[in-house]
């Protein structure tokens, strides 16, 4: 009885460890469970055999049968628990949305557009200089866009080919921003009166590196009495000085005709970039900036201002072209053409 017990404590021992060792699963361990320390297990069959054994036989063999048990619980439950820790990081790896030993991407700054950039530039100067920053609608009347600026119904620039007009008779996309003149003046009450007014215009343009249908514009207005091109001249001198960042910049002025302006004059810039020509300026030293000149007395009058008190003058320029001269493009479709690596040069 006794060489039996031994036997089988041993075998059962030497079996365990075996199939222990073996298992990779829960449920694999559960078998093995049941197997050894079961109700109907091998370790209960050997407890019930110690049972019949001697008083000798139980005090040798009782204390090793209880080892075993014991070493049988202690395996079960560390392995179990190695399973468990095992399985966790498992599902904790896949429920990972990113490989944490990845490169770091970097992300991408945005910036604000050339034209956002360039009109809040526009606006800090003219604000610098006493001018109010002012706005008009995009869909305009007639009345505001061309005959409050002694635009004549005869003129070109009202026909179909150069300007949108809307199904509604009488509206269309403004032509230019100068339609906030007559809607200033009317609106005021004290003078001097000063504004800028930048703001996207619209014209049935043909598409080329030079000529968009939507693009922006700037308009500057001053009013008061007694205001001569001088002031005109001084303005815009400052205007483009502060702009170029070139404080010996010059300017020349020659005659234009514009409706709303009498006298018309075009002002030119000295080449911010040359002294004696360059690819920019089309080698002349001179680049074309500004259209301005003194508010025609009829444009005050449609203002509800009387020309024989007061006068002003009125400058408008493309605010794309000078963000391309200033930034050394030569298309104006960058602007609009969604390409990053372009627009991020700003």
């Amino acid at each position: 009885m006794a060489h039996s017990l031994a036997d089988q404590i041993s075998t059962i021992l030497h079996e365990f460890d075996s199939r222990i060792h073996a298992a990779t699963t829960l449920e694999q361990l559960e078998t093995i469970r049941i197997h050894f320390i079961g109700r109907s297990g091998v370790v209960s069959s050997v407890m019930d055999a110690l049972k019949q054994a001697s008083l000798e036989e139980k005090r040798l063999y009782g204390p090793q049968v209880n080892t075993l048990k014991n070493h049988i619980n202690e395996e079960l439950e560390r392995k179990k628990l190695e399973f468990i820790t095992h399985l966790q990081a498992q599902q904790e790896k896949s429920a990972r949305a990113f490989d944490v030993t990845a490169r770091i991407w970097q992300p991408l700054h945005g910036t604000l557009h050339p034209y956002t950039q360039v009109i809040q530039e526009l606006e800090d100067i003219f604000i610098s200089m006493g001018f109010a920053v002012v706005d008009g609608p995009e869909i305009e009347t007639a009345e505001y866009n061309f005959d409050a600026l002694n635009i004549p119904a005869d003129h070109p620039a009202r026909e179909h080919h150069d300007t949108f007009w809307l199904n509604v008779p009488g509206l269309l996309l403004r032509t230019h921003t100068s339609n906030v003149q007559a809607r200033t003046m009317r609106q005021a009450t004290t003078f001097p009166i000063a504004v800028f007014a930048p703001g996207r215009v619209f014209r049935n343009e043909a598409l080329d590196a030079s000529h968009e249908f939507m693009f922006p514009q700037g308009e500057i207005m001053f009013i008061d009495k007694n205001v001569s091109l001088a002031n005109l001249m001084a303005i815009a001198q400052s205007f483009l000085q502060k702009f170029f960042n070139k404080q010996d910049l010059k300017i020349r002025v020659r005659p234009g005709y514009f409706p709303f302006v009498e006298p018309g004059l075009e002002i030119d810039g000295q080449c911010p970039f040359c002294t004696q020509g360059c690819s920019v300026c089309k080698r002349t030293g001179w680049i074309e900036l500004l259209g301005a000149g003194l508010i025609h007395p009829r444009v005050l009058k449609a203002g509800s201002i009387d020309p024989e008190v007061y006068s002003g003058f009125a400058m408008g320029f493309g605010i794309a072209r000078i963000a391309m001269i200033k930034y050394g493009i030569n298309d104006i479709r960058v602007f609009h053409s969604n390409h990053l690596p372009s627009l991020q040069k700003f």
